[in-house]
């Protein structure tokens, strides 16, 4: 039986929030764009075994690359004099392996051919968007029907047949 081979998405973190800003009109602090970002990509990777990262660009910002989990997602801010683009390639590269895939999801059309070029199977903000979205519905009707079609938990289901039929006598009881 052949093994799974396990899956890794990167995401150019502002690419995406450029194209939420663009979809949804709304003009917050970009913090708060982050963070719903990362808590999206968090559940996308409950929800389909994914090994995520997000990677932002911080090559206008003086320090080192930070990196951090954050909702069990792995972030990171790139150095002073690096774009995003940069450390993604270069991750690609380094962390190629036969028991892996490495998905990239970004709009950058050069971006998309370099990390192709490197291997990875490349996916549009726009894609991973659509993925996010039907995800969650799935994960939604995957729980209205597992809620319908399981029996539900009572607590007599955990005492024992005396006990229940002692506590029947006495609803019996008026």
């Amino acid at each position: 039986m052949a093994s799974r081979r396990e899956e890794w998405l990167v995401v150019d973190g502002y690419n995406v929030i450029g194209l939420q800003s663009n979809i949804h009109r709304k003009e917050r602090r970009l913090e708060e764009q982050r963070n719903q970002l990362i808590s999206q990509l968090s559940e996308y990777q409950a929800m389909t075994g994914r090994k995520v990262y997000v990677v932002f660009d911080a090559h206008q910002t003086p320090g080192a690359r930070v990196q951090k989990i954050q909702e069990k997602v792995e972030v990171i801010f790139t150095c002073k004099d690096e774009t995003a683009d940069e450390y993604i390639e270069q991750f690609v590269r380094k962390s190629k392996n036969p028991h892996r895939r490495i998905f990239v999801a970004t709009s950058d059309y050069l971006e998309q051919r370099m990390v192709f070029g490197q291997g990875a199977y490349r996916v549009s903000s726009r894609e991973l968007l659509e993925q996010i979205r039907s995800a969650r519905v799935q994960l939604g009707e995957d729980l209205r029907t597992q809620e319908s079609t399981s029996p539900k938990n009572k607590l007599g289901d955990y005492l024992s047949l005396n006990l229940q039929k002692e506590f029947e006598k006495l609803r019996r009881k008026k």
